[in-house]
């Protein structure tokens, strides 16, 4: 099997490209990136195929599709004050890259697993989220990750090619960059908490998500393309856990063994207020993949960041 991991010497993307090489050897890995967010770093060592360049280039899109039986669309603009601050940077890689990268597919009849995001759900404020709720984004991401995943789902409705929407919340693990504006909070509190650093919370940090370990996803990702699943919904990728900043924060503090100083700050503009899923299709098509628990998913990403400053 040959398989494209798109961004995928980002974050998740490089775990997943481990993740495969480890639970596969006989899978031929590669990568398209154009290093906007992923890092050469991420996959030094790994015996993958790189392709450099944008998903939104359909030239690039297709050379690196060729001969693919499956790609996993990892790339993408993440962040919602990203978005804010620069929405046509975010359409333009999110949902023109989506729509490359679903035609170039079409043509070599790849299965398509994408990665839509929870903050679809924006201002629907029904909790836990069944992915048959309403939606209602608040950042421009938000807006791009649904309409990303609406192409998703047609490509397969009108053309017939196998495809799947799961909708990411929260993940988190090592390989999470901390050093960048744009930074996921997990990252940005272990990195601040070993260094002696104040923890910035926007809000009064009672607002919560469904915190889901990177070995997690890619466990569910790469049982999708064993399986070839394709499904006419998403599906939602995380258990139901609610955890909010203040409990992440004690959290981060046990595993550290020291207290850290919490600075509060004003709320960020499309930020939502509370994330969780309801869990139900996620263990109905993967009964499988079990979650890793908050605090050894923590232990593991201190860990992490502990050996990249003794790296550095």
């Amino acid at each position: 099997m040959k398989i494209l991991i798109t961004g995928g010497a980002g974050f998740i993307g490089s775990n997943l490209a481990r993740y495969v090489m480890t639970t596969s050897p006989t899978t031929s890995v590669r990568v398209l990136d154009d290093f906007s967010t992923g890092r050469s770093s991420n996959i030094d060592g790994l015996d993958l195929e790189l392709v450099v360049g944008s998903v939104a280039d359909p030239d690039i899109v297709e050379r690196a599709m060729n001969g693919i039986d499956a790609v996993v669309h990892l790339g993408a603009l993440g962040s919602v004050p990203r978005s804010v601050n620069n929405p046509f940077g975010s359409h333009v890689a999110n949902l023109t890259g989506t729509l490359t990268v679903l035609e170039a597919a079409r043509g070599a009849g790849a299965h398509v697993i994408f990665a839509s995001s929870s903050s679809v759900y924006g201002a629907n404020i029904k909790l836990p989220k069944s992915e048959f709720d309403w939606t209602r984004p608040m950042s421009p991401y938000a807006v791009t990750k649904l309409g990303a995943e609406a192409y998703v789902l047609a490509y397969g409705h009108s053309y017939g090619l196998p495809t799947l929407a799961f909708r990411f919340f929260n993940v988190y693990g090592p390989y999470q960059p901390a050093d960048h504006d744009y930074a996921a909070v997990i990252p940005r509190f272990v990195d601040s908490a070993l260094h002696g650093r104040p923890l910035v919370v926007h809000g009064d940090g009672l607002q919560s998500r469904d915190f889901t370990h990177v070995d997690t996803v890619c466990a569910a990702l790469w049982s999708a393309v064993e399986r070839r699943l394709a499904l006419a919904d998403p599906v939602n990728l995380a258990f139901g856990t609610r955890t909010t900043l203040l409990d992440l924060i004690g959290v981060i503090e046990s595993e550290i063994g020291a207290a850290v100083t919490v600075e509060h700050v004003e709320t960020r503009a499309g930020d939502v207020r509370a994330s969780q899923s309801d869990g139900i299709r996620l263990r109905e098509y993967f009964p499988e993949v079990a979650p890793v628990p908050l605090a050894e998913g923590i232990a593991s990403t201190v860990d992490w960041y502990r050996s990249i400053d003794v790296a550095g």
